[in-house]
């Protein structure tokens, strides 16, 4: 294989590592509120929307109850 295709073979395989780390460190920073409802569908808020910002405090205080 010549050189100038293992340098576009490395590099393209940072460049696509680099995407997936930065876009998993992203979504991990995220809140978001899952809403399940009994007809078996769902909706996800995410952080900043109207609706998550009214759920997200009631949704950490659960969680910090059932921690302890």
């Amino acid at each position: 294989m010549s050189r100038r295709f293992l340098t576009i073979l490395g590099f393209g395989t940072g460049v696509l590592a680099g995407t997936v780390l930065f876009r998993r460190t992203l979504a991990r920073r995220r809140e978001r509120v899952d809403v399940y409802f009994d007809d078996g569908s769902m909706v996800s808020f995410v952080q900043g929307s109207a609706e998550a910002d009214g759920l997200l405090p009631v949704a950490r205080g659960v969680l910090a109850t059932a921690r302890r």
